[in-house]
């Protein structure tokens, strides 16, 4: 055999070996792609482009994000906004328990059905209005605000007696920031919960019609009433908002801060001690007193407030409204009213209602 010859014979030898090794790197890459997407129906990564709600849903890691949000019929608009918005500005693994009545529960649904949402992670408690049967005034004056989900803030843990820490979020608000910083912010030892104080440099000293200063104690309760007298407050302390807050779980079952909230309710069903310059606010009374002092503070760029009140909305520039984390339309004026401040922030977020039943009064009626 001559020496060319064998040339020949090794190269083919070791072109039949490269082919065998370049087909099992291929076989074991098949294999590896196919039991890294298994459990996202193969989707394989060049394809994740065409598929972004997909993408955003792989990305969420980390526990659990509680975030707790009441739902009224005549409001789901609002609450769908707050949960698209919410949802798009984080990257963090929320988990949504949305608390609403039985007659809801099928609407909602419905609405959170949307391609937009079906990532969403949500679960539903149906709340029970009986807890309430005697711990409230039936003055008709304020049936409106009594309202039996208006309270459910108050039953925080009965929702999701599994964590530890959670969020709780009116339904009036647009979160622009990512809530996994608001769920970080610290509470101190002993802390029950987080507010932003109404005498904080974003949202101080609002004026709301009917009701003057509402930015310390004296604009929520009665201090001529001797139940109040006896507790030695303050009168000039500065007040809360409690549209947003960061709540310790376990601290609030450990102090039993159900229990206190609902003596003071009940309490004042017969002693009336709340102030009378009082407006819409009346589950914030029971929480200044049972937390008075003995609370945490939320970034007051995490609730930026008064944008449903006369006047006091349109004080925010559009630069510092862009900048802000989390915006509470608070007051009369909703955005998905006739008449709001920043209602175009709002409509970003908004999902139009499958059903119909609820659409923005502006753009119904051509006052857009």
């Amino acid at each position: 055999m001559t020496l060319r010859r064998v040339n020949v014979i090794i190269l083919v030898l070791l072109a039949v070996a490269f082919l065998i090794v370049v087909q099992r790197n291929l076989l074991n890459l098949s294999d590896f792609l196919h039991k890294e997407n298994s459990d996202v129906g193969m989707i394989l990564p060049f394809e994740s482009e065409l598929s972004p709600d997909l993408k955003l849903q792989l990305v969420r890691r980390g526990d659990a994000i509680p975030v707790v949000i009441t739902a009224v019929e005549d409001r789901l608009g609002a609450v769908v906004a707050a949960m698209n918005s919410v949802y798009q500005n984080s990257k963090a693994n929320v988990v949504f328990t949305v608390v609403t009545l039985n007659d809801t529960v099928s609407h909602l649904k419905e609405w959170l059905s949307d391609i937009r949402l079906k990532h969403v992670k949500y679960r539903i408690a149906v709340f029970n209005p009986d807890l309430l049967s005697g711990k409230i005034s039936q003055d008709p004056q304020i049936l409106e605000a009594t309202k039996p989900l208006t309270f459910a803030r108050y039953y925080l843990p009965a929702y999701i007696p599994e964590a530890e820490k959670a969020i709780y979020l009116d339904d009036d608000v647009i979160v622009q920031g990512d809530i996994q910083e608001l769920f970080e912010t610290s509470l101190r030892p002993g802390h029950a919960a987080a507010f932003s104080d109404d005498c904080d440099s974003a949202s101080s000293k609002g004026i709301i019609r009917g009701a003057g200063t509402q930015n310390n104690y004296l604009g929520f309760l009665d201090f001529k009433k001797e139940a109040i007298k006896t507790l030695g407050m303050r009168a000039n302390t500065c007040s809360f908002n409690p549209g947003v807050i960061v709540v310790n779980l376990t601290e609030w079952k450990n102090q039993n801060i159900t229990q206190q909230l609902e003596h003071w309710m009940e309490l004042n069903t017969k002693e009336d001690l709340y102030s009378k310059t009082l407006a819409e606010s009346i589950i914030t009374p029971p929480l200044l007193i049972v937390f008075y002092k003995r609370h945490s503070i939320v970034d007051p760029m995490w609730h930026v407030r008064h944008l449903g009140s006369t006047g006091a909305g349109n004080r925010y520039s559009a630069q510092f409204v862009k900048a802000a984390k989390l915006l509470h339309w608070n007051g009369h004026y909703k955005p998905w009213g006739r008449v709001s401040s920043f209602s175009d922030v709002w409509d970003k977020w908004f999902i139009d209602d499958p059903t119909g039943k609820f659409h923005p009064v502006r753009r119904h009626s051509g006052d857009r």
